[in-house]
């Protein structure tokens, strides 16, 4: 069954079926193999469907053929060049945290100015902070 088809050879095949971990091409009449989600393209991909439709045409490089299982991982971001510069992946929405969930309180908040401060302002205030005795922790 996967005799004719060798680890690191680079074969062009069909999308065959979209599944949410990955998508199955079909090699030839009798062979098919899975392209894992995380093999279809450089960066972060959330939705299979947004890169591939069934019936297009990609050309997959052979990752790994086992033999007793039948069965054939593919990888298409292998047959592209990786970008020049990395992907930024998607930010993870983020909760507040609520006061008491490992979050440290500021030791002054009423005089902390809001807002961007080059580090040499910030230093000035943290030598002010650890030199005043109401802040010093006893």
């Amino acid at each position: 069954m996967t005799t004719k088809f060798e680890t690191g050879s680079v074969v062009t095949g069909k999308v065959t079926g979209i599944q949410p971990y990955g998508a199955f091409v079909a090699l030839d009449e009798e062979t098919q193999g899975l392209v894992h989600i995380s093999e279809i393209t450089h960066g972060f991909v959330k939705d299979v469907s947004e890169h591939l439709s069934v019936g297009d045409e990609v050309k997959v490089k052979v990752l790994s053929v086992d033999e007793a299982a039948g069965k054939i991982s593919l990888s298409i971001r292998a047959t592209e060049e990786a970008p020049a510069t990395p992907q930024a992946k998607p930010a993870a929405a983020k909760k507040p945290r609520r006061q008491g969930q490992g979050s440290v309180k500021q030791a002054n908040e009423e005089t902390t100015p809001a807002g961007f401060n080059t580090l040499k302002d910030k230093l000035e205030e943290w030598i002010e902070q650890s030199e005043r005795e109401d802040l010093i922790k006893k």
